[in-house]
């Protein structure tokens, strides 16, 4: 009996894993270095499956950016409604720019993932995650 690791694609979405392999690292370095947050792997370090698909493929990231932000200052724009007792208006400036300029490089990145993960034909394929014996 072959005992074989079946990776969560939640866990590998968050974890910003390959979607064929769920193994191998879509982004070369974390988030957290500003000046690299954007730079990607051509290929799956792991299974050698290119990530843009077909030219300008990541162009609708920006699509799945703009969703994202907007309910995060949605959500923010609330919080800070009910938290503060509808405080003045450059407390929501405040606020949700800042948050929305600090997630910057999270925003990017997960933009990217979810395009990989949700509006490309890749799924896991079990021939190409790494075993577990």
């Amino acid at each position: 009996m072959c005992n074989s690791y079946t990776p969560s694609k939640g866990l590998s979405l968050l974890q910003g894993k390959c979607p064929r392999c769920q193994s191998g690292k879509i982004f070369k370095s974390n988030a957290t270095k500003i000046t690299k947050f954007t730079d990607m792997f051509q290929n799956c370090p792991v299974c050698d499956l290119r990530f843009e698909i077909e030219p300008g493929f990541f162009w609708g990231a920006m699509y799945v950016s703009y969703a994202m932000t907007t309910g995060m200052m949605l959500v923010l724009g609330a919080l800070t409604f009910f938290i503060g007792h509808d405080p003045d208006f450059w407390w929501y400036i405040s606020i949700i720019c800042g948050t929305v300029i600090l997630s910057t490089p999270l925003l990017y990145r997960y933009a990217r993932i979810m395009m990989l993960y949700f509006f490309s034909p890749i799924r896991f394929e079990e021939k190409y995650a790494n075993k577990i014996s």
